[in-house]
């Protein structure tokens, strides 16, 4: 069975933990997550895009000039789609971008994209009993050791319980490194837990995720 580290707060490991029986040799369904994916981009998206068509342009009332015997085309109106100022043809219009998916196939995808995590090694836990970090530069060497968190550090995603004890002081911490996102446990999604190199939890947050996905809350 696998196992995964717990760290401390010097970043020294204080444990190794077995890895849930549910990520276990989990099948990844990739076009299942795809599909979550895509339903998160595209339900983040506001949809407030509007253009103006030509009944809705002010103006353009009066005929520009007569029908005939001017030797120019007719016109009927300044704010036709052809002039400066007119209407526009086909334009966007707010609307929903929502896309749905079945509760069996969100949870599916959140499950797989967590199993890609463990399986591959990429997940740390850390304890955080016993651990005041304020400073920025304390999160930083805690996560990183010497190096500051910049462009070079792989990006980490640190998840958190925000009624746990330092969690408030924790996350502003972490919050002004550029590698670095935090989120709460609650608001943890399939983009984000495949959109970084490294997935720190701390042992709350672990122990909540993994009540989530066996349906225990």
């Amino acid at each position: 069975m696998s196992k995964m580290k717990v760290v401390g707060a010097n970043g020294a490991v204080l444990r190794e933990e077995a890895i849930p029986q549910i990520f276990e040799g989990k099948r990844v369904k990739t076009h299942t997550v795809y599909r979550a994916v895509f339903r998160e981009s595209a339900n983040a998206r506001a949809g407030t895009a509007s253009t103006l068509r030509r009944d809705e342009v002010s103006g353009g009332g009066r005929k520009p000039w007569k029908q005939k015997g001017t030797g120019r085309a007719r016109q009927g109106s300044t704010r036709s789609p052809q002039w400066r100022h007119g209407g526009v043809v086909f334009g966007p219009k707010p609307r929903s971008f929502a896309v749905s998916l079945n509760k069996k196939e969100r949870r599916g995808a959140f499950v797989a994209a967590l199993a890609d995590r463990y399986g591959n090694d990429f997940v740390t836990l850390l304890d955080l009993s016993g651990i005041s970090i304020t400073k920025t530069a304390e999160f930083a060497a805690l996560l990183f050791g010497g190096r500051r968190g910049g462009d070079d550090a792989p990006s980490t995603l640190v998840v958190y319980v925000p009624a746990e004890e330092g969690a408030t002081s924790f996350a502003r911490a972490g919050r002004n490194l550029r590698s670095v996102t935090l989120v709460p446990v609650d608001a943890l999604d399939v983009t984000s837990l495949l959109g970084h190199n490294r997935l720190v939890l701390t042992t709350m947050a672990h122990e909540a995720l993994t009540a989530r996905v066996e349906g225990r809350r």
